[in-house]
C-alpha cells in the first residue's frame, strides 16, 4: 500500500507513525511545502521517502493535513491527479467550506471529510507522535458521498488507530466545534496577551504560575499559522460562541461587583456537571 503524506506536521506525521506500525507492506511518502519538515520526517523514520505531487497517482490513499486556508487547492490538486481507486481525505478542523468547495469534483466519490479530535499545542514533524489517535473520536462528514469500497478502507485504517467515528453534516460539525475546541483556543490565546500585556517581568510569570495557568494557557503555544485560517472559515459560529462566553464572564464580573458571592458559588457548582460529563466519557472509553 502506497500511503502519501501531504503536511508533515503534529496530525500527518502522527497518521505516517501509527499507519506504517499498523498495516505492513506499506510505504509512507511525505510531500512538505517545507524542505526542512521533509528532511526532518525522513530522518526521524516518520515516512520512507520524500515525494511530490507528481507521483500522487501511484497513490492508494492520500492524507491531507495542512491548514484549511490552502488545503482546498491541495485537495483539488490531489483529486485531478490519482488513479480512480485511490482515497483521499482532509483532518481540517473545519468542514462547511470544504465539502461545498469539493461537490461538484468530477472525483468527489474518492474524498472523506474528516476530523479527528486529537493533537497537543506542538507542530511540525518532532511533534509527532505515536498512538496520538487511540481513544479519540474522528468526525465524518458527508460520508454518503464517498464510495462505499473507499469508505471501507477509511474505517480499516481509523479502526486499526484505534478510533471512534461520530458521523455529523459539515454544517453542525462546525458549529459544535467552534464551541468545544476553537473558543477554547482563543480564551487560550486571551488569557496569554492578558498576562504578558500586565505581567512585564518574564521571571515573574515563570515563578508565580501554577499549575491551572499552566494548563489553562497551554493551547496559547499553538500554531498561529494553523489557527488564523480556521477562525477565518469558521467566523460566524466562532462570534457566536464568542458572544456567549463574553454574556458569561461579565456576568461573572457583575456578580463580583455587587459581592454576590452565594450566586458566585451557585454558578460555578452548576458548571461543575461538566465534570460528571467528562468523567464518562473517559469511563466509556474502550480500552
Amino acid at each position: 500500500m502506497n500511503v502519501f503524506i501531504i503536511g508533515l506536521g503534529l496530525i500527518g506525521g502522527s497518521f505516517a507513525l501509527d499507519i506504517q506500525q499498523g498495516f505492513k507492506n506499506t510505504t509512507i511518502y511525505g510531500i512538505d511545502s517545507n524542505e526542512e519538515h521533509g528532511n526532518l520526517a525522513l530522518e526521524r523514520g516518520i515516512i520512507h521517502q520524500k515525494s511530490t505531487f507528481s507521483e500522487l497517482h501511484n497513490a492508494d490513499i492520500v492524507v491531507i493535513a495542512i491548514p484549511v486556508d490552502v488545503s482546498q487547492g491541495i485537495i483539488f490538486k490531489t483529486l485531478d491527479t490519482i488513479s480512480d481507486t485511490c482515497l483521499v481525505f482532509d483532518v481540517g478542523s473545519t468542514k462547511e467550506t470544504i465539502c461545498d468547495a469539493v461537490k461538484n469534483h468530477p472525483k468527489r466519490r474518492n474524498f472523506l471529510a474528516t476530523h479527528p479530535i486529537a493533537g497537543t499545542e506542538f507542530s511540525g514533524p518532532n511533534a509527532a507522535l505515536t498512538n496520538l489517535f487511540r481513544n479519540k473520536t474522528n468526525i465524518i462528514c458527508e460520508v454518503e458521498k464517498t464510495a462505499f469500497k473507499l469508505q471501507e478502507k477509511a474505517l480499516d485504517i481509523f479502526s486499526k488507530l484505534g478510533m471512534r467515528i461520530r458521523y455529523m453534516d459539515p454544517k453542525s460539525h462546525d458549529k459544535h466545534i467552534a464551541y468545544v475546541s476553537h473558543l477554547s483556543h482563543i480564551s487560550s490565546f486571551m488569557l496569554g496577551k492578558t498576562v504578558l500585556e500586565k505581567e512585564k517581568n518574564e521571571r515573574d510569570i515563570f515563578d508565580m504560575a501554577g499549575s491551572g495557568f499552566a494548563s489553562t494557557v497551554r493551547l496559547a503555544k499553538s500554531s498561529p499559522a494553523m489557527w488564523t485560517p480556521i477562525f477565518e472559515q469558521n467566523k460566524e459560529n466562532v462570534i457566536e460562541s464568542l458572544s456567549e462566553y463574553i454574556h458569561n464572564l461579565q456576568k461573572f464580573k457583575t456578580l463580583l461587583e455587587r459581592n454576590d458571592f452565594p450566586e458566585i458559588y451557585t454558578e460555578m457548582e452548576n458548571t461543575n456537571y461538566i465534570k460528571q460529563i467528562l468523567n464518562g466519557i473517559q469511563e466509556v472509553t474502550p480500552q
